[in-house]
């Protein structure tokens, strides 16, 4: 008998009640088997894996040919292995003999319910697709988890920042303000620095029209500063820092220190660990001494 609750053993006795009953409720696969059956063996630790993934929305009964005579003869098994599924009460697909992973899960599939990914799962995929610009799809994700947990402090941090690239900077906002706890403050104080630099840009002049003016004059600190603030908005990091680094060291004081404080910035939107910011911190920090 195994210890999963999803998994056990049925007897002519109880199989009314264990298969036939059950399976008005969840779908039921059994497993017909017996001791001196090698590929029965083989094929029982799959099917156990399958059940224990399906987290309760399959069961699978285990029905030893060599004692329970009867259920033998009631559904007229011929070869061993065989499986079988029920579904509201009756037999609806099965197979003989020994099967790989992928035609079963390929037959269960029309009558079986994917359990819900866990947590950690859906926020490890919005995360893929923020990254990848899918900007929908992470938000559907992040919807989903925050449904089920709406204090999630990184699914909120992961979603404000959908909305700020949608441009929805006042919900966004609203989104980062409900972030409780000190756990994920580094997180934190990137997604309010990119809500920051998509404030910025919007009253800027066109990037077009400050690329110009640097065209003229290379030494335009404003153009410089503002541009850089749209690469920003516009996730052009790399292009971003290196103006930025160029401006500090060309002119420290430019308005009371700004180049330095908004590389510091890019540095806590990026985080620690990501190329551009151990590249650039470095390069910062020889500039500096």
């Amino acid at each position: 008998m195994s210890e999963t609750p999803y998994i056990f053993d049925v007897t002519t006795a109880s199989f009314e009640q264990l298969v036939i009953e059950n399976s008005f409720h969840k779908p039921v696969l059994v497993d017909f088997w017996a001791e001196w059956c090698a590929p029965c063996k083989a094929l029982m630790p799959l099917l156990a894996k399958i059940a224990e993934g399906y987290q309760g929305e399959l069961l699978l009964a285990k029905v030893n040919c060599d004692i329970e005579q009867d259920i033998v003869a009631r559904f007229g098994i011929r070869s061993l292995p065989t499986v079988v599924l029920f579904k509201d009460g009756q037999p609806v697909d099965g197979f003989a003999g020994a099967q790989p992973e992928s035609a079963i899960r390929t037959l269960l599939a029309p009558h079986v319910q994917e359990p819900a990914p866990p947590q950690a799962d859906l926020l490890d995929s919005a995360h893929a697709q923020y990254a990848a610009g899918q900007i929908g799809a992470a938000e559907q994700l992040l919807k989903q988890l925050l449904s089920e947990d709406n204090g999630n402090a990184a699914a909120l941090i992961l979603y404000a920042r959908c909305l700020a690239e949608r441009g929805t900077l006042d919900e966004a906002q609203a989104v980062l303000d409900a972030v409780k706890g000190d756990e994920h403050q580094a997180e934190l104080a990137g997604a309010r620095a990119q809500l920051t630099f998509l404030r910025q840009a919007v009253d800027l002049p066109e990037a077009a029209e400050l690329k110009s003016r640097l065209a003229q004059n290379a030494d335009d600190d404003e153009a410089a500063y503002q541009l850089a603030i749209h690469q920003l908005a516009r996730q052009q990091h790399e292009a971003a820092l290196d103006g930025l680094l160029r401006l500090f060291m060309r002119n420290r004081g430019y308005a009371d220190d700004l180049p330095r404080k908004t590389l510091v910035q890019v540095f806590d939107l990026l985080g620690n660990q990501h190329p551009l910011v151990i590249t650039y911190r470095r390069r910062l920090y020889q500039a500096l001494y």
